[in-house]
């Protein structure tokens, strides 16, 4: 492996302890293995169908993403739907991407949230608007993942916008990026954690596992690099409904890795979603193995009423309370 591949976490680079008062942050801090769900905003302005989906959510999960035009498909706005969330009794996890902002709408929208009650935020650089339904759009990309959560860590620690210019009141936020462990060149990813880690991400969420051995080298990688002592790894899990369904992120998804097995495994069951339920439930018993794994992240696409039934079966129930002393 090259230099660049050993490259080791700055302890400089390191910020202070975040006390954003995040039930996730909370939880983690305590060594508590962590359940986030995730759920897709209306493609509509009905905010009922978030109340809908909270019942889900409520008391299944510690914190739950709200998506941000995920894959380039308009829906709406994932600070709005936070607030939504708040509402039900949830703790969202608010997704920025950069495809749609600059630095200026990434600040003033991350100082909106948090002044609404947001406290958990994912950088993403954000789906190419190629593979949605406005692949006519312009985009931005001024930052990319990266260089955002650098951007909002020194608002949340330094309280300096990146002009430099200091604010008055900083948003004590709990800063996540995501990770794709299975994306080529295989050598990189690890790197790119480090990289957050060194940029001020708290927390990792990582693409859905199915290939649990790549999994398993690559937490090997991020644990050489001592990463995962920087910050939180939540894996993710997708529970399918079908063959199709897994088919379909292996040849059409990028950067996913499904083993054949597994296809031949849903093929074969009498009771497809039910199978799939099984295999989400023992890839969440694997993944409590793996060392340096501090949580599951489950994303029920389009399936939001299977989540509390993958919880209960895999053993993760009742969620951990955090009270006033925390």
């Amino acid at each position: 492996m090259s230099e660049a591949g050993e490259e080791k976490i700055p302890e400089a680079a390191q910020g202070p302890a975040c006390k954003s008062g995040s039930r996730l942050e909370m939880l983690l801090a305590r060594g508590e293995f962590v359940v986030c769900g995730e759920m897709a905003p209306p493609q509509s302005a009905d905010g009922s169908l978030i109340e809908r989906k909270s019942e889900y959510f409520r008391g299944f999960v510690d914190a739950v993403n709200l998506t941000d035009n995920a894959t380039g498909i308009v829906r709406m706005s994932s600070i709005a739907c936070a607030t939504l969330a708040l509402k039900q009794g949830l703790e969202p996890i608010v997704q920025m991407t950069c495809r749609d902002r600059n630095r200026l709408a990434l600040q003033g929208d991350l100082l909106g949230a948090y002044a609404l009650g947001v406290k958990n935020f994912l950088c993403l650089t954000g789906d190419h608007q190629c593979m949605g339904n406005h692949a006519q759009a312009k985009n931005v990309f001024e930052l990319d993942s990266i260089q955002l959560i650098g951007m909002v860590r020194a608002m949340r620690d330094e309280k300096v916008f990146q002009s430099g210019e200091e604010m008055k009141v900083a948003p004590r936020v709990f800063i996540g990026g995501a990770e794709n462990p299975f994306a080529d060149p295989f050598e990189f990813r690890a790197l790119r954690v480090a990289k957050k880690a060194a940029a001020g991400a708290d927390f990792i969420q990582t693409q859905a596992v199915y290939d649990l051995p790549r999994f398993e080298k690559w937490m090997e990688m991020v644990r050489e690099r001592g990463a995962h002592e920087k910050l939180a790894i939540i894996a993710g899990v997708l529970p399918c409904r079908s063959a199709r369904g897994l088919e379909y992120q292996k040849e059409q998804v990028p950067g996913m890795s499904v083993p054949d097995e597994l296809i031949r495994r849903m093929k074969a069951a009498e009771k497809p979603e039910e199978e799939g339920v099984s295999i989400c439930v023992e890839t969440i018993a694997r993944l409590r193995e793996v060392e340096g794994v501090r949580g599951v992240h489950i994303m029920p696409v389009m399936w939001e009423r299977i989540l509390p039934t993958v919880v209960e079966q895999a053993g993760l129930l009742p969620r951990p309370e955090v009270g006033d002393e925390e």
